[in-house]
């Protein structure tokens, strides 16, 4: 039982590490790495119409809307659609920026598959780059690696290589995304405001 205690803290630290920054940061240098940061993904914000292309799937089209919550996060979903507009696959994610860590952290929702699809994402020049596991709940679990790019504030390009191994080998573009605006930029209120 000792033994059992044992593992189970040793576990508990490593993982409780995982998630803490080697330099523990000031809160203004907190402050300036969000103010930095806090505007990486503004561009996705608003409404879009796309065309994608995929090795296992073939070519398709779909609709992607993504809004700034009150509190800063993004929070977006992202549908495919067929020739009626029927939605064949729909998914939220949700980013938040972590100034300990420098780095946006994102988790993916979809039906039934809890909070287990989650990724990294940084601001990378004039690109943004993620890394991201996908189906975790439904055991066919993918890894992403995702660059958007050509970022304008019409449209943007994005490009993922994917992998089915944990990242042994790696399917090169295996997914493109062309995407256009079809409406502006906009937020979401306080879903609980002060009265």
């Amino acid at each position: 039982m000792a033994a059992l205690r044992l593992l189970t803290g040793a576990l508990l630290v490593a993982l409780l590490g995982a998630q803490t920054p080697a330099n523990k940061k000031t809160e203004k240098e907190l402050r300036a790495s969000f103010d930095a940061h806090k505007g990486d993904f503004d561009y996705l914000l608003g409404e879009w119409e796309f065309t994608t292309v995929s090795k296992e799937h073939g070519t398709g089209k779909g609709f992607w809307t993504a809004v700034r919550l009150a509190t800063g996060q993004i929070l977006d979903e992202f549908r495919i659609v067929g020739d009626n507009h029927e939605t064949w696959y729909v998914t939220s994610t949700l980013r938040s920026y972590n100034a300990g860590l420098d780095r946006w952290e994102l988790v993916g929702m979809v039906e039934g598959g809890g909070l287990q699809d989650v990724g990294t994402g940084q601001r990378v020049g004039s690109e943004v780059h993620i890394e991201q596991k996908f189906g975790v709940a439904s055991g066919n679990t993918s890894i992403l690696r995702i660059r958007y790019y050509n970022i304008q504030r019409d449209r943007f390009s994005w490009t993922a290589d994917r992998s089915t191994d944990d990242g042994k080998t790696w399917s090169k573009a295996d997914q493109k995304i062309e995407a256009h605006r079809i409406g502006p930029a906009r937020s979401l209120g306080a879903l609980a405001p002060a009265r």
